[in-house]
């Protein structure tokens, strides 16, 4: 999806959270264009972005897409705030009766085991899982310290 994006100025961070300004059109902009508008911040900070989305043709109801988002914008939130990493990728992809989003960086990642039990930790990431869980699908956070993180979000399509 090249190295920015056309509405670049829509997004902005508070404190440290990636926040969409314009109301979210699936319709016109597609799931992966709204959620590419939400790297923004990131690769203003220096990060590259590769996107990977062997999806296409594949129809994404609305709800589907708004959850998706929402996660996106989680483990991207979360890729600003405390990766420091240099690379990032986006892969939205069909997978057996669904679709899965996958968030990866090459950052300072962190111990996964932790930020879902620990007090202080991950309620962003356990707010998404529940919603995830709560629509049928499924979320893996993959991280340890020093090997960046990896979120991966599946939700069926049936």
């Amino acid at each position: 999806m090249g190295n920015t994006t056309a509405f670049e100025g829509d997004v902005t961070t508070v404190g440290g959270v990636l926040t969409d300004r314009q109301p979210l059109d699936f319709h016109a902009l597609g799931l992966a264009g709204c959620i590419d508008r939400l790297t923004g911040p990131i690769r203003r900070r220096g990060t590259a972005v590769c996107w990977d989305t062997p999806h296409w043709g594949i129809e994404i109801p609305s709800n589907c897409a708004s959850l998706l988002y929402q996660s996106a914008r989680e483990a991207l939130s979360n890729a600003y705030k405390y990766s420091e990493a240099s690379h990032l990728t986006v892969q939205l992809a069909a997978v057996d009766h669904g679709i899965r989003l996958v968030v990866a960086d090459d950052g300072t990642g962190f111990d996964s085991r932790r930020a879902t039990r620990g007090r202080h930790h991950g309620y962003g990431l356990r707010l998404m899982a529940v919603a995830v869980r709560e629509a049928g699908g499924c979320v893996d956070v993959s991280s340890s310290p020093g090997h960046g993180t990896k979120v991966t979000v599946t939700l069926p399509l049936d």
